[in-house]
């Protein structure tokens, strides 16, 4: 689809009943969920690539949460979906949560998968400044060698990831790191109304923190801790995650 007259989203629509809409970090794509496309068989799977990163045109402006929030906005009206489940992962977690906070009426839940409100962990906060150091210099190709790596379970995953990773943007990618690092959801936590579903790894312990504030701000907020998993859920425990959400939100 076509956004602001040249901007062009990619974006695969798969399956029918409850939408279930996935937002990637910075660098991945959309490829990060081909393992979730096992969930059409009982839901309207989406997945898509923000402006920057994969098959998707690059920012015709800087890259902001408002401006990334905007555009799911954008593709969900082109694709008459009223209300969504919208299910990120890691940082993809900033446009979820603020487009729940501006949109509340098109979001029927939000689902964190190792997802925070802001970083304030200091192994977090290294972390996004390695991929800003990397969208700096450019070195795209080592920044998608470590994500398919980290990612990929088997050798043919670890190359589509990292061919995928390859496409992005440097300048939008150093723009995101950027901006998601920066980005502040807590003190807005409060106002969330919809029902919020964070999942997070047994062994990814610098971000167990957070489910403390999310659980602070929205008592309502529920939390699922999946056993010998890291960071790396969508490609590494793709069943667990997939029965999850199918537990969690099939009637």
């Amino acid at each position: 689809m076509t956004i602001e007259n040249d901007i062009r989203l990619y974006y695969t629509d798969v399956g029918e009943g409850k939408a279930l809409v996935f937002i990637h970090p910075p660098g991945m794509g959309s490829n990060v969920f081909a393992q979730q496309q096992a969930l059409t068989a009982n839901f309207r799977v989406v997945t898509y690539d923000m402006r920057g990163n994969g098959k998707s045109s690059a920012s015709n402006k800087p890259i902001t949460i408002s401006l990334l929030t905007e555009d799911l906005h954008q593709l969900l009206r082109s694709l008459q979906i009223e209300r969504a489940i919208i299910c990120s992962y890691s940082s993809g977690g900033s446009v979820a949560q603020a487009f729940a906070l501006r949109y509340p009426e098109q979001t029927e839940a939000i689902v964190l998968i190792g997802g925070f409100p802001e970083v304030r962990t200091l192994w977090l906060y290294f972390e996004f400044l390695l991929g800003i150091f990397t969208a700096k210099i450019g070195a795209i190709s080592l920044l998608a060698k470590v994500l398919g790596t980290a990612h990929g379970k088997s050798q043919d995953e670890k190359r589509a990831i990292e061919r995928y990773a390859r496409l992005a943007n440097q300048k939008d990618l150093f723009s995101m790191y950027k901006t998601m690092l920066h980005d502040r959801n807590t003190e807005h936590l409060a106002k969330l109304t919809v029902p919020l579903l964070t999942i997070y790894g047994n062994r990814d312990y610098y971000l167990h923190a957070y489910e403390t504030i999310f659980k602070t701000y929205v008592p309502h907020a529920r939390a699922i801790y999946i056993d010998k998993a890291r960071h790396q859920i969508p490609t590494r425990h793709a069943d667990e995650l997939n029965a999850i959400l199918t537990s969690y939100f099939l009637p």
